[in-house]
């Protein structure tokens, strides 16, 4: 019964943050900070997609006779779909993915969800980069919420490259070995929990589409 009892409570513990000793690692103490303010722009960045991807889903197609102008003209245009999925919901889901990684963070202080965070936000600033150029040239027309999210993914980078600036972390091969027993497990449940509750709200806004409502 005693081993039972044991195994039940190191499967539901909570697992400790890493260890500075253990990885040798250091944070400076701005970090909890800046990371505040990672998660916050992340989680902005999350909204104003969600409300472009709104306005695709219940505002679009225009009414006949109605032309598409500024905004409108933008969030029409031909560049604002990838495969016929609107590149809101795209920004949406990777934001979601961002605050998904900042919660895991959050949880376990772990350095390697830092290193991974850096290629992703770069990956969205060279992202975005393209879609203003699009906005700029080719389309002619500037959407400003799709420009806000443009500089949160900017920002996001920034706040990411100052608090790695700011800290001393091992090779991401040692992070992956102590990264196995750490992150995972109950780690993962709340921050798992949340975005799950955040992707039923895109989810939602699609079956709004499709439920028999006159107009639809």
């Amino acid at each position: 019964m005693q081993s039972i009892h044991a195994s039940h409570d190191a499967m539901t513990a909570t697992p400790t943050p890493a260890s500075p000793a253990a990885l040798g690692h250091r944070y400076s103490g701005a970090t909890p900070k800046l990371f505040a303010a990672f998660t916050a722009v992340a989680m902005f960045g999350w909204l104003v997609s969600t409300f472009l991807t709104g306005i695709h889903f219940w505002a679009l197609p225009l009414p006949a006779g109605v032309e598409a102008q500024g905004s409108l003209s933008v969030i029409t245009s031909q560049w604002a779909y990838v495969a016929g999925v609107p590149l809101a919901l795209v920004g949406a889901l990777y934001y979601l993915a961002v605050v998904l990684a900042a919660g895991l963070w959050w949880q376990t202080r772990h350095p390697l969800i830092l290193k991974a965070l850096t290629p992703v936000t770069a990956v969205g600033v060279a992202a975005s980069a393209v879609f203003v150029y699009l906005q700029l040239g080719p389309i002619g027309a500037i959407c400003p919420f799709c420009m806000m999210s443009a500089g949160a993914t900017v920002v996001l980078f920034a706040l990411e490259l100052a608090i790695l600036r700011g800290s001393e972390l091992p090779p991401v091969r040692a992070l992956l070995a102590d990264a196995r027993g750490r992150i995972g497990g109950a780690a993962i449940t709340w921050p798992a929990i949340a975005a799950t509750l955040a992707a039923l709200v895109l989810l939602a806004f699609y079956a709004a589409t499709l439920a028999p409502i006159p107009g639809n």
